[in-house]
């Protein structure tokens, strides 16, 4: 399950617009490269039951996390639930610590994890 911070019906504060659009480039990259249609790729908010987290290998750590988890979940054909979550945006005096390095570092993580002679989700569902 994701949560998605533009699902939820509840106030939230607005910060950085270019965070949001690199956020919506990330995005849509990720489901264009794994045929998940998400909202928010980039989310911190993701729940999995303990043994599928446990069979995937987890090579990156910091803000590669969400592109690699995103790119093996949709390998494995696992059904993706997304969820409206609130959320409080922070500034960087209050603790935000993403970068345009972070941002260059997801885009690698999607290309690297997305293996290209491996087959995308199929669109028909199957029996």
């Amino acid at each position: 399950m994701y949560g998605s911070r533009f699902l939820g019906g509840g106030p939230h504060r607005v910060l950085y617009f270019w965070h949001s659009v690199a956020n919506w480039v990330l995005t849509l990259l990720s489901n264009a490269l794994t045929n998940i249609n998400l909202t928010d790729m980039e989310t911190c908010f993701k729940v999995f039951r303990r043994e599928v987290l446990q069979s995937i290998p987890i090579e990156e750590d910091r803000f590669g996390f969400e592109p690699e988890i995103t790119v093996k979940i949709a390998k494995r054909h696992l059904r993706v639930y997304e969820v409206g979550i609130t959320y409080s945006g922070r500034t960087y005096q209050e603790g935000k610590k993403i970068g345009w390095k972070d941002g260059v570092r997801a885009l690698w993580c999607l290309l690297k994890t997305r293996s290209w002679n491996l087959p995308m989700r199929s669109r028909a569902p199957k029996k």
